[in-house]
């Protein structure tokens, strides 16, 4: 255990009573025996027990930041169309793996990854916004659906076109959902392009399949499961880890599965909610200020 991570007791996680344990557990065990070091096996009946017997809380940040993400559910063409003009695309072939790639304007203005199309959408910002997320569901016009995940990126940095239409005035509060986005994009789109552009960053996807009921994969090559997946840095979560969250009328057992490209520090999160508008909906509008808890085995104690 970190000097910096202080231990509490689980009397004092604020909710921890009642959570739906049992509903945490199942996530955890989904992914425990694909975590980079051991993790408690279950051992008792109860998930409340094995919790509160093979675990410590640790403080990891008394202020800690969540936001949510989603699988998108979008419509979408296998070829491209007068409709469907803006794609998403396979990695290129010569992206070694954490090698520095062209940037997205690069991409862009040389027509980069020509050939390399899996998918194309109707929509520009959606397209940006599937990258974000790293996964997305295309609803094709004959019925059929094809789901696509993080394949590998060029591994430049993320730059949040949020954070930039804030700074131009835009946003409530020092906040912007992703509703408010899309109306800036609605009300300037002549402007979107250069504002997707200062994002660097960009995302490769694959095809996957898996079963319509099961959520996207994670960095864990699982399923999230909505509402206890959480995405974290695991520079300072180690993946697999039972993390409780306690912020602004959120407080529930999640598990760190998952990563993102603008998840980075101690106390960041990112909440999967779920696929589809509806989640999309509240996903883009959750941003939560409050305490990050990691269970951490009690083999780590002292």
């Amino acid at each position: 255990m970190s000097p910096a991570e202080d231990p509490l007791p689980f009397a004092g996680l604020t909710g921890w009573e009642s959570d739906d344990l049992e509903e945490a557990l199942a996530a955890y065990l989904s992914t425990a025996d694909a975590s980079a070091g051991p993790l408690p096996s279950q051992s008792t009946p109860s998930a409340r027990a094995f919790f509160e017997s093979a675990f410590q809380p640790v403080l990891i940040s008394g202020q800690a930041f969540y936001t949510g993400y989603y699988e998108p559910e979008l419509a979408g063409s296998l070829q491209r169309t007068e409709r469907f003009r803006f794609p998403l695309h396979a990695p290129p072939p010569d992206l070694r793996e954490g090698e520095v790639w062209h940037d997205r304007a690069a991409i862009e203005a040389g027509d980069l990854l020509a050939g390399r199309e899996i998918v194309w959408l109707d929509d520009p910002l959606e397209a940006f916004l599937a990258q974000v997320q790293g996964s997305v569901r295309i609803r094709l016009m004959d019925g059929g659906i094809v789901r696509l995940g993080f394949a590998a990126k060029n591994n430049r940095p993320y730059r949040s076109i949020g954070q930039e239409l804030i700074l131009r005035g835009e946003g409530t509060d020092g906040r912007i959902s992703v509703d408010q986005i899309r109306a800036w994009a609605r009300r300037n789109p002549g402007a979107l392009g250069a504002l997707l552009r200062i994002n660097p960053s960009y995302v490769f996807f694959r095809a996957l399949d898996l079963p319509a009921e099961t959520g996207p994969l994670t960095t864990m090559q699982k399923p999230a499961v909505p509402m206890r997946t959480l995405a974290v840095d695991p520079a300072h979560v180690p993946l697999g880890t039972p993390v409780w969250i306690e912020a602004e009328g959120f407080r529930r057992l999640m598990v760190a599965q998952d990563t993102g490209g603008a998840i980075k520090g101690a106390g960041r999160g990112d909440i999967y909610v779920g696929s589809g508008a509806e989640a999309g909906r509240v996903a883009g509008s959750m941003q939560l200020v409050g305490r990050m808890v990691a269970l951490r085995p009690n083999a780590e104690r002292g």
